[in-house]
């Protein structure tokens, strides 16, 4: 790859993206056939968590001891000198000491960006606000390959909350490197942001709605998200919006037999629990992986792996 940190998808090419690709499913092989691998042995890992997260955090850190490596760092900010007035800044060129490899998820749009431009380690973004989070973007893309055995030629719709979600950002914008069709549902307040159209919409064709009905028979994955009511600037914003779509058996009467539905999680309401056990789900396959995928990125960043 052409670069020491993972801090946005504009970073990629398609040959990064899909090297990445390549990478994890080899070390998922491997991890198969030999349990913990021993590329990462003596390297250490900090998580430097500013927001909530589950599986993010937990995933990286899984990554790093299913590659031989060690993991330190926090779940929260206010555990930390932070909550004493430390500076972002301060923080990162203190954890470069203890560490060979940064994951950062930060409120603050560009946090991950300022993060790289202070350490001398790699820096992964986790997450940054509203922004980006490029290696859910890249697990996504592992799991529509594994699920499809491609991603060419696919219709893809992106339902929910398509301002706010960093995830859609991100994905967007790396499927627009292939050839597939992108449907864009969200409800009125909540579409995807005008620069993101802008910017993809000579190399992929869009379609923009908010009729879920319509579009569900026509698409091979549908990728949902749920109303972020911490993104919210007016909780009567949020209230207004909440419960705009709803994923279930009826929804799904019209779909294809092979669509596949995904779902970066944690999930509120938009998918019934009925569709959890039906062939439509992918969502809990896409949690694993995050494994091979984050162990790709990793060990590529720490030198270890080619």
């Amino acid at each position: 790859m052409r670069f020491q940190d993972v801090i946005s998808i504009n970073d990629f090419r398609k040959e990064d993206i899909d090297y990445v690709l390549r990478v994890a499913e080899r070390l998922e092989e491997e991890l198969k056939k030999e349990g913990t691998l021993k590329y990462a042995k003596g390297k250490v890992l900090a998580t430097l968590f500013f927001e909530p997260s589950t599986r993010t955090r937990l995933s990286f850190e899984s990554a790093m001891h299913r590659l031989g490596g060690a993991v330190i760092g926090f779940a929260e900010a206010s555990s930390t000198s932070v909550k004493k007035g430390e500076s972002l800044m301060d923080t990162i060129r203190t954890v470069e000491n203890y560490a060979d490899v940064i994951v950062i998820r930060h409120p603050r749009e560009g946090a991950a960006r300022l993060a790289a431009e202070v350490a001398r380690v790699p820096v992964i973004n986790a997450g940054d606000g509203a922004n980006q989070h490029p290696t859910q973007t890249l697990l996504d893309l592992y799991t529509i390959k594994k699920e499809f055995g491609k991603i060419d030629g696919l219709d893809i719709a992106l339902l929910g909350d398509l301002k706010y979600g960093r995830t859609v950002h991100s994905l967007a914008k790396a499927l627009s490197y292939y050839n597939v069709r992108l449907y864009f549902v969200a409800p009125k307040g909540l579409e995807m942001p005008r620069h993101i159209v802008e910017e993809i919409s000579n190399k992929v064709e869009i379609v923009e709605t908010s009729d879920l009905e319509a579009v569900i028979p026509k698409v091979d994955v549908l990728y949902v998200t749920r109303i972020q009511k911490e993104r919210f600037p007016d909780p009567a914003e949020y209230n207004k919006i909440k419960g705009s779509y709803k994923v279930d058996l009826k929804v799904l009467e019209k779909a294809k037999d092979t669509l596949k539905v995904m779902h970066p999680l944690p999930r509120v309401d938009e998918i019934a629990y009925e569709v959890d056990n039906t062939k439509y789900s992918a969502y809990f396959r896409q949690v694993w992986s995050g494994i091979p995928v984050r162990m790709a990125l990793l060990g590529i960043l720490l030198g270890v792996i080619k």
